[in-house]
């Protein structure tokens, strides 16, 4: 379609977009977390449960904490771009397998999954040239 067949060039700004929108709506999952403190790190550590980790919850919840809340922000400026989509891709596989576990489905992972595909599908992409990796 001719309408299309520029809209090309602007790989860059989708690419922003795409940054800017889920940066931010990953601080908003993950700054509550971050604050949350030792109790809530705790519980969200325990999750790491269903690879067979049991060791140090506090831990491991306060590095997903740190891995949505952090790496949104860093996300959303484009800044150590690869190693925070690797972060946030395992971060949503242990998310999905928690849904399975509680035996919610496909329809409750859904969410982790298709986050967890567009975090590592970015690792290839990039974060495009108005990033701060780009700078």
């Amino acid at each position: 379609m001719a309408i299309f067949d520029n809209l090309g060039k602007y790989r860059n700004t989708g690419l922003l977009i795409l940054r800017l929108g889920l940066g931010a709506m990953m601080m908003v999952h993950g700054l509550p977390k971050i604050m949350g403190g030792p109790d809530m790190w705790a519980g969200l550590g325990g999750s790491m449960k269903v690879i067979g980790v049991s060791f140090l919850p506090t831990f491991w919840g306060f590095m997903a904490a740190i891995a949505e809340g952090m790496g949104g922000f860093l996300l959303l400026l484009g800044l150590f771009f690869r190693p925070v989509n690797i972060l946030l891709t395992f971060t949503m596989i242990i998310a999905a397998l928690v849904h399975f576990g509680k035996g919610e489905g496909i329809m409750g992972a859904s969410h982790a999954i298709e986050l967890g595909i567009v975090f590592f599908s970015l690792i290839f992409i990039g974060p495009g040239k108005y990033s701060v990796d780009k700078k």
